[in-house]
C-alpha cells in the first residue's frame, strides 16, 4: 500500500532570493533520504511561497522494503579443519552473526573462496520514522542566511509558525521546537488571515486557493506574466521578459494582481538604463516600451492581494517611484555638470584594494597595458587606448554610479559622450566591463576589446600576486567569469597571443606591491586557470573531451591556437589517415618515453638500410611538417608526419631496438625520440582514447 504525504512548513516571509534554492536543496536532500532508507515513492515535488514551503510525496510506500544483509567471513580453507570440521575461525564469525555454520554460503571473491552470512532485515513501517527522515532533511538543507527566534535553538531562513503534516488522512507527528504538527494551515495573510484545516490531501491546494493563496511558484509565474502583459497592451504598451524580476516577484507574493502606474514625461530626458534599473532593482516594476522600442511614462507593479482598492496601491507606488526617479534626475544634471576628466582627480584618494594600490595605481596600470595590447594585436592607436584606460573607472566617482552601482560603465560611456570624447573611447569604457555576466555581449570596438583583456588581465595578475584564488564555490572577485571573458573574446575575434607574455607583461605593472609569486609562477597558474575555462567553453561546443585534454596538455598559453588543434585532431580522426599517424606516434612513443638521451642522433651508429631511410625520410620532412605548424595547418603537419608509417613498420621489422650495444641502442631511440617530440609539439596524443 502506499499514500501520499504532504508538508508545509509555515513561517515569516522569507526573502525572495533565497526561496528558489531552499526548495531545490530540500527536495534533493528529501529524495537522498527517502532512497537511502529504501522507501518507494512515486514523485518528489516542492512548492513555495513566501510564507511557506511546501513537500509533496506521491504514493509513499507504508513500508521500507526488505534487505539482505551479506557479511564475509574467514576464508573458505581456513574454515575447515583437514576432517571437514569448522575451525574456531568460522565458529566465532557463525556466532557473531547469529547464522548456523551449516546456513553459511561460500562465494569467490577475486578468485578466492570465503565465507559469507547472509540475513535478511525486515523494512519498518514508514510512519514509525518518516517524521525524523524529514526533521533531518529540512535541517540539513544549506541556508545562505538563517536566524533563531525567541528562546530557541534552531536556526532557519525565517521563524517558523505553524506545522501542516498529513500522511494519507491522519496528521503525521512532527515537532520543530514549541510547535506541533496538524492538519490547519493559513491563508493569505491579511485576505484570509484564519487558520483552515485541511481533511484530505488532494484538497489542499484548492482550498488554499479559494483562501487566496497559490502554492505552485510555476502557476503564480505564469499568472504574472500573462497579466503582466495584458496590462502594457491594454496601455498600447509591451513589457520585455525578465526570467530574473519574474523569479522575484514570484517569491514575493501569493496572491498576485498586475496593475498600471504612470510618471512624468519629464523623467524621460533621464538614460533609460537609468530608469529601468530603478524601476526593476528598487521597486520591481516591469518597464513598459512603446511599439517603437521607447521606453514610456509608466511601470507594471504586482501586488500581493486582489483588486480590492487597486487605484490607492497605485497611487501608492506612484509617489514611491516619483522620489525614486527625482534621485535620477538630481543625480543626472548633477553628474553633467563636470565633465567626465574632472571625476580621476579623486582617483588618488579612493583604495582599489588594500593590497593592490589606489584606484590611480589601477587606471596606471590599465594605461600601460592597454596601449601594450593594442599595439601587440594591432587593434587600436595608442592614443584611443590610453585615453579609454584613463577615463574608464571615473564613474564610479560620480553620484549616479554610487547610488547604482550596477551602472557603471554605462553611465561612463554616457557621461564621456557628453563631453565630447571621441566615440570609440566612449563605447569603450562601457564595453571594459563586457561580458559582465554568463550570455552578455562582448566588446566590438577594438579599444572596447582591448581594454576589456587589459581589465581582466590586471584582475586576474593581481588578485593570483597576493594569494587572492577562486576555491571551491568562492569567487569573490568573479575571477572564473572574468577568466572565461578571455577566453570567448579571444575565440569570437579570432585573436592570436600568448599569455603568459600578457601575464609577465602585466605581472611588471605592479612593481609597488607585495608579491606571493614569482612572474613565471603568476604566469603559469594564470595560464592553467585560464584552460579550465577553456576547456569547458570547448566540451559545450561538443568537442571529446581526451581531444581536448591532448591539445591542453602541452599548456602552449595560445588559446586561438589550442582551438585550431582540437579541430583539426576532431576532423583528422574521421580520416582513413588518422591510423597510420597514430601508428607513427604510438611505436615511437611508446619505446622512446624513457629515454634520456636527448633527440642529438648519432649517424655513425645507424648502419641498416631501414633506419637511414627513416631517419632520411623525417629529416626530409621536418622543414614541411615546421612551416604547416607555423601557419596553423595542423591537418597538413599530420599527413607529413603519418607518411613515415612505411619506413617505421620496415625499421621496426628489420632491427632490434634495445641492440646489446650501447651506442646503436641509443643512436635508435634518440631517432625515435625525435619523431615522438615533433609530434607532440601538436598535442599529446597518449591521451587519445580508442
Amino acid at each position: 500500500m502506499a499514500k501520499d504525504l504532504l508538508l508545509e512548513i509555515g513561517m515569516e516571509e522569507a526573502p525572495a532570493s533565497y526561496l528558489s534554492d531552499i526548495l531545490t536543496g530540500f527536495q534533493n536532500k528529501v529524495t537522498d533520504q527517502l532512497n537511502a532508507a529504501r522507501i518507494a515513492y512515486q514523485k518528489v515535488e516542492v512548492k513555495g511561497t513566501p510564507r511557506r514551503m511546501v513537500l509533496m510525496i506521491r504514493d509513499l510506500a507504508e513500508m521500507q522494503e526488505d534487505r539482505l544483509i551479506e557479511s564475509r567471513g574467514p576464508k573458505k580453507q581456513a574454515a575447515f579443519d583437514a576432517e571437514g570440521n569448522p575451525t574456531k575461525a568460522v565458529l566465532g564469525f557463525s556466532r557473531s552473526q547469529g547464522v548456523a555454520v551449516e546456513d553459511l554460503e561460500v562465494r569467490e571473491v577475486s578468485g578466492v573462496a570465503y565465507m559469507f552470512a547472509v540475513k535478511s532485515s525486515k523494512g519498518e513501517k514508514t510512519e514509525d520514522f518518516i517524521s525524523n527522515l524529514l526533521l533531518e532533511a529540512l535541517a540539513s538543507v544549506n541556508l545562505p542566511k538563517s536566524m533563531r527566534w525567541g528562546y530557541h535553538h534552531m536556526r532557519f531562513i525565517r521563524p517558523i509558525r505553524w506545522i501542516l503534516a498529513l500522511y494519507g488522512q491522519e496528521i503525521l507527528p512532527m515537532k520543530i521546537e514549541n510547535i506541533e504538527s496538524s492538519n490547519q494551515t493559513y491563508g493569505h495573510r491579511f485576505l484570509a488571515p484564519e487558520a483552515i484545516s485541511i481533511q484530505r490531501i488532494d484538497d489542499y491546494e484548492k482550498v488554499l486557493r479559494e483562501h487566496y493563496v497559490i502554492v505552485d511558484q510555476q502557476e503564480r509565474k505564469e499568472r504574472i506574466w500573462e497579466q503582466v502583459q495584458q496590462v502594457a497592451a491594454g496601455v498600447g504598451g509591451q513589457a520585455r521578459p525578465d526570467e530574473d524580476l519574474l523569479e522575484q516577484l514570484c517569491y514575493l507574493v501569493e496572491y498576485p494582481t498586475a496593475f498600471y502606474g504612470e510618471f512624468s514625461s519629464s523623467y524621460l530626458e533621464v538614460p533609460v538604463e537609468v530608469l529601468t534599473t530603478s524601476m526593476i532593482e528598487n521597486q520591481k516594476y516591469f518597464p513598459v516600451f512603446d511599439p517603437d522600442g521607447k521606453l514610456m511614462p509608466g511601470f507594471i507593479g504586482v501586488r500581493n492581494g486582489t483588486d480590492f482598492r487597486l487605484d490607492l496601491v497605485r497611487e501608492g507606488n506612484q509617489r514611491v517611484i516619483k522620489a525614486r526617479l527625482e534621485d535620477a534626475l538630481f543625480f543626472w544634471k548633477e553628474d553633467t555638470r563636470k565633465k567626465l576628466e574632472t571625476y580621476t582627480q579623486k582617483f588618488p584618494a579612493v583604495t582599489f584594494h588594500e593590497k593592490l594600490g589606489s584606484l590611480q595605481d589601477k587606471v596606471e596600470r590599465l594605461r600601460r597595458l592597454a596601449v601594450w595590447i593594442g599595439e601587440k594585436l594591432h587593434l587600436s592607436d595608442s592614443e584611443k587606448s590610453d585615453r579609454a584606460a584613463f577615463l574608464c573607472k571615473a564613474d564610479l566617482m560620480t553620484s549616479m554610479v554610487y547610488e547604482f552601482p550596477e551602472l557603471q560603465g554605462v553611465m561612463g560611456r554616457y557621461y564621456a559622450q557628453l563631453s565630447g570624447e571621441d566615440s570609440e573611447v566612449a563605447e569603450a569604457i562601457l564595453e571594459h566591463y563586457m561580458p559582465r555576466f554568463s550570455g552578455d555581449a562582448l566588446p566590438k570596438t577594438p579599444t572596447g576589446i582591448v581594454l576589456s583583456l587589459a581589465e581582466k588581465i590586471d584582475n586576474l595578475t593581481g588578485c593570483f600576486i597576493i594569494g587572492v584564488k577562486p576555491s571551491g564555490s568562492q569567487d569573490p572577485y568573479a575571477l572564473r567569469r572574468q577568466a572565461l571573458g578571455i577566453v570567448n573574446i579571444i575565440l569570437e575575434r579570432g585573436l592570436d597571443l600568448d599569455l603568459r607574455e600578457w601575464v609577465r607583461f602585466a605581472y611588471e605593472g605592479f612593481e609597488k606591491v607585495e608579491k606571493t609569486l614569482t612572474a613565471e609562477q603568476t604566469a603559469e597558474e594564470i595560464v592553467d586557470f585560464i584552460l579550465q575555462r577553456l576547456r569547458g567553453v570547448l566540451l559545450d561546443k561538443g568537442f571529446r573531451h581526451d581531444v581536448i585534454d591532448a591539445v591542453l596538455a602541452l599548456r602552449s598559453g595560445e588559446v586561438e591556437d589550442d582551438v585550431r588543434k582540437v579541430a583539426a585532431i576532431t576532423d583528422y580522426r574521421t580520416t582513413p589517415f588518422m591510423d597510420n599517424f597514430m601508428t607513427v606516434f604510438n611505436r615511437s612513443h611508446n619505446l622512446s618515453k624513457k629515454w634520456e638521451g636527448g633527440t642529438t642522433v648519432k649517424m655513425e651508429y645507424l648502419t641498416d638500410p631501414t633506419e637511414i631511410k627513416l631517419y632520411t625520410q623525417f629529416i626530409a620532412i621536418l622543414p614541411a611538417v615546421g612551416d604547416c605548424m607555423e601557419c596553423g595547418d595542423y591537418t597538413s603537419a599530420m599527413d607529413h608526419l603519418g607518411r613515415l608509417r612505411y619506413a617505421l613498420d620496415q625499421f621496426f621489422d628489420a632491427v632490434m631496438v634495445m641492440d646489446e650495444d650501447e651506442n646503436v641502442r641509443g643512436a635508435r631511440l634518440s631517432m625515435l625520440k625525435s619523431i615522438s617530440q615533433i609530434i607532440r609539439t601538436i598535442a599529446d596524443f597518449s591521451l587519445l582514447t580508442a
